[in-house]
């Protein structure tokens, strides 16, 4: 699964792409206008970002423009405009592919999934096993030799976000931004908690503390 951000400010067709993209497995978050897309973009990390070009308050150009100042996350750009200069001047801004309208619902995923791939973001496995116990991220379950662990759905979560960015550490802020929403009520020392209880409960040595900064998974060579 693939955090998406979706820019299309026609509301059908972008409920349409969302909705197809979540049965694909995918997370796709909604965005009607350049602004508000670059006000996501600023607190929410995202693995890519479909972005269309005749949008209001900011032309998809310029939210790519300001994307590739600060991100290196892949961009595919959905717009009605086929003509040749449109295309080269996104492709100078470094978008990463380009559709036109209409289109396939079925080529949009497919083109997603290719590159997502390219960018070695392929869909963490549903289930996983650290030792002897066996984590179900789809259902939310986690178990050992003993039978079934209890373990919070947050829990769950959080897991999957680390096990996810493998190897990258994730700052507290980033974990709470993409958990729990940028406005939400918690303090970041929460995380800690609950990496605690995860420790614990999954009896797991493969989250590492990085002081001042935060946290990450690494697997153990």
């Amino acid at each position: 699964m693939a955090k998406l951000l979706i820019v299309e400010d026609d509301k059908k067709t972008n409920e349409a792409v969302c909705e197809y993209l979540r049965s694909a497995k995918h997370e796709a978050i909604p965005a009607y206008d350049g602004q508000q897309a670059l006000t996501v973009l600023g607190h929410t990390q995202f693995d890519l970002v479909v972005l269309d070009i005749m949008l209001p308050k900011i032309t998809g150009i310029s939210v790519l423009h300001k994307i590739r100042q600060s991100k290196n996350i892949p961009v595919l750009m959905l717009t009605a405009v086929e003509d040749e200069y449109t295309q080269i001047i996104s492709f100078d801004e470094q978008a990463d592919d380009y559709m036109t309208k209409p289109f396939s619902m079925v080529l949009l995923g497919k083109r997603i999934t290719a590159l997502l791939r390219r960018a070695g973001k392929s869909p963490s496995p549903s289930v996983v096993s650290f030792g002897n116990v066996i984590v179900d991220f789809a259902g939310y379950t986690a178990n050992d030799q003993n039978g079934k662990i209890d373990i919070t759905p947050k829990e769950i979560e959080l897991l999957r976000l680390l096990v996810k960015h493998s190897g990258l550490v994730l700052t507290r802020a980033q974990i709470l931004d993409d958990l729990w929403g940028y406005d939400y009520p918690i303090i970041d020392r929460t995380i800690d908690t609950y990496i605690k209880n995860i420790r614990k409960k999954l009896r797991l040595d493969c989250i590492v503390t990085v002081k001042g900064v935060g946290y990450k998974y690494e697997v153990k060579k």
